[in-house]
């Protein structure tokens, strides 16, 4: 079983930053590839990103690419989000999510994940 815990999220104004941070709990973290997805109100969640097990290969939704980084740092068990230039349409609840089965290294499919966190709210706002 694992455990992952967000967090990091709240309310900045359009154009800042916010860096979100998914502890897993758990050993073999390294063994996990690692994604972000959000959900905004009425509407289904959505990839954001991926990395791969060891870091090597990451993606992106068009939306957000260049403007937000994903990064994992498997000695510390705990993903990273960083979101810069922020705007009022990322406004959502943020997921983090870990794949211990599949075998591709950067999978953007809801149904890929095994396990996921409880979510952490970003706000935009004009």
């Amino acid at each position: 079983q694992v455990q992952l815990v967000e967090s990091g999220g709240g309310s900045v104004q359009a154009g800042g930053s916010l860096r979100l941070s998914c502890a897993a709990s758990g050993r073999m973290f390294s063994s996990y590839a690692m994604g972000w997805f959000r959900q905004a109100p009425g509407k289904e969640r959505e990839f954001v990103a991926a990395i791969s097990r060891i870091g090597g290969s990451t993606s992106y939704a068009d939306s957000v690419k260049g403007r937000f980084t994903i990064s994992r740092d498997n000695a510390k068990n705990t993903a990273f989000l960083q979101m810069n230039s922020l705007k009022p349409e990322d406004t959502a609840i943020y997921y983090c999510a870990a794949d211990m089965t599949t075998p591709r290294a950067t999978p953007r499919e809801k149904y890929a994940y095994d396990y996921w966190g409880q979510g952490a709210q970003v706000t935009v706002s004009i």
